[in-house]
């Protein structure tokens, strides 16, 4: 057991409290997230911001815009190489200090090297954050909260997007460069949250326990689960056992990235889970939702024909819309499934762009039935939105946590960042250019993906909603030759299968009826552990 303490941690909360504290810091790392991701999109159109930068043409606002989602990326990576090792409490702390000192240059910015590298700085800590809190959350929730609260920090994330709408709205009517300097400054004040909340908080019981701090582990997986929970709870020490198996087997299974890039991974399916993580990210971005999430005033303009003015209001409008929305997805997530959300989402949003490419090829701003096609098309803006804030939003942040194996983890979910973060550059520096130059015909690409991504889903995508996290690694080593996911009914239910309960069960019953003696060795930082029947 490991020894008392009289000052108890964390003030003292445990169980749900804990539970909430430990969202709100999550929940505030993708707000920020939301709110980093929508303020430009209200800036680039500010005559203030525009002058100050000599009045880029369309390709330069490209770059200044997408060039953050190289930060970005370059942040994933980092993630990859040295997250694991720090854990993932110091490393959401590091992204936070970053991600402050770029906002901070962004704040103070003249020119556009400036600007350009104040963006990149944001973006390497936006990156970290983004790989690092989804995955400390997953780790910290109940089986049955999980799916719900990765949800609800990308909800959060929508509320942070249209925070930055708004903001960026009601300082349109400020003169001086006021109206884009203080949204850009005002993302410092969700990093003084998170440095006010992460310290304190616990860090993952599952990163503790898979490397060797197997006591402390158990006593973060006590206070999560409340109700008086000791160590020495047989719920604590199915929980604990359950990953001491997941890690056990990683560890004779793991292979480095080497053998990896080889295709020799064993029974463990890596190779396989980790594409399928990063395809839902790199799917996420071309469905097209940030088509409209960085430009939608700009797009309002150009596409439509709408002043500035309306085209900000509307594009506020429609972040809120975009919002309450998404809630109707918090309630889906875990009894439709992850599959069922990005297929209806994917087949929806085809639909919008197919409506959208023909309302634009037939509107104009200088005749009334022109005008009604514009009014038709940004209908369909706003739907397209109602689909994605329900089905896509948080599905691709969630899946790549959950399909990937302990030990790959970090690495896995930061890889599917990394891939959001290059996929999102790619989609951001061409839409300017290809709104001028393709103008409607622009719209039928992403309705070209969205439509392919149905067939794709039903296919490869296993259901990992209603399972616990190791429940997908058996799911792989029993069978190991998996890929279409329709010759096993396992993998594509939505319901928990009845095996992986009967094992629960099992395990729970040995953990009643067996004592366990815990022995912890402070010389070596192991634990040796000596269960009978």
């Amino acid at each position: 057991m490991g020894a008392s303490n009289t000052k108890k941690p964390y003030f003292g909360m445990t169980g749900a409290k804990l539970n909430i504290w430990l969202a709100i810091a999550c929940t505030t790392a993708m707000t920020l997230f939301g709110y980093d991701q929508g303020v430009f999109g209200g800036i680039i159109v500010t005559d203030s911001f525009l002058d100050t930068m000599g009045n880029p043409d369309s390709g330069l606002q490209g770059t200044i815009v997408s060039l953050y989602d190289i930060g970005c990326f370059a942040g994933a990576m980092i993630t990859i190489a040295f997250g694991e090792h720090f854990g993932r409490k110091k490393w959401l702390i590091f992204g936070v200090i970053i991600m402050s000192i770029g906002a901070i240059l962004q704040t103070s910015a003249f020119t556009v090297a400036h600007m350009i590298v104040a963006r990149l700085i944001t973006g390497i800590g936006n990156g970290m954050n983004t790989s690092t809190a989804p995955v400390w959350q997953s780790e910290t929730a109940k089986a049955s909260w999980r799916g719900s609260l990765i949800v609800f920090s990308m909800i959060m994330n929508i509320a942070g997007f249209s925070l930055s709408n708004w903001m960026t709205y009601g300082l349109s009517f400020v003169s001086g460069s006021i109206s884009w300097r203080f949204p850009i400054a005002f993302q410092l004040v969700f990093s003084v949250i998170l440095l006010a909340t992460v310290p304190w908080l616990p860090e993952s019981p599952r990163w503790l326990i898979a490397h060797g701090r197997e006591v402390e582990g158990a006593e973060v997986l006590a206070s999560l689960e409340g109700e008086g929970a000791t160590i020495d709870s047989p719920q604590v020490l199915n929980q604990k056992l359950e990953i001491l198996e997941a890690v056990k087997i990683e560890r004779e299974q793991s292979p480095s990235w080497g053998a990896i890039l080889k295709g020799k991974t064993g029974n463990t399916g890596m190779v396989k889970r980790l594409l399928l993580g990063s395809g839902t990210q790199w799917m996420q971005q071309l469905v097209g939702i940030n088509v409209t999430s960085y430009y939608l005033p700009l797009v309002l303009q150009n596409s439509v024909g709408l002043s500035n003015t309306m085209s900000r209001l509307l594009a506020a409008c429609n972040s809120v819309s975009y919002l309450i929305f998404s809630f109707i997805g918090l309630w889906l997530i875990e009894r439709a499934g992850r599959r069922k959300l990005m297929m209806w989402g994917a087949a929806g949003q085809a639909v919008c762009y197919a409506l959208i490419s023909g309302l634009l090829s037939q509107a104009n701003g200088t005749t009334t039935r022109g005008q009604s096609f514009g009014a038709g098309a940004t209908t369909f803006f706003f739907v397209y939105y109602l689909f994605f804030g329900i089905c896509w939003q948080g599905v691709p942040w969630l899946y790549p946590v959950e399909i990937n194996s302990l030990s790959m983890r970090t690495k896995g979910a930061a890889l599917a960042t990394g891939s959001n973060w290059i996929s999102n550059y790619i989609v951001v520096q061409i839409t300017p250019t290809g709104i001028q130059n393709l103008g409607w015909k622009f719209y039928l690409i992403w309705m070209a993906f969205n439509t392919a991504f149905v067939p794709l889903i039903w296919m490869f995508y296993p259901e990992t909603a209603n399972r616990h996290l190791e429940d997908i690694d058996k799911l792989y080593r029993d069978h190991q030759d998996l890929v279409f996911v329709l010759r096993c009914k396992e993998a594509y239910q939505t319901e928990r299968p009845q095996r992986f309960i009967d094992a629960e069960n099992e395990r729970e019953d040995a953990v009643k009826h067996s004592p366990i003696n815990v022995k912890d060795d402070n010389s070596d930082g192991e634990v040796e552990h000596n269960e009978y029947a």
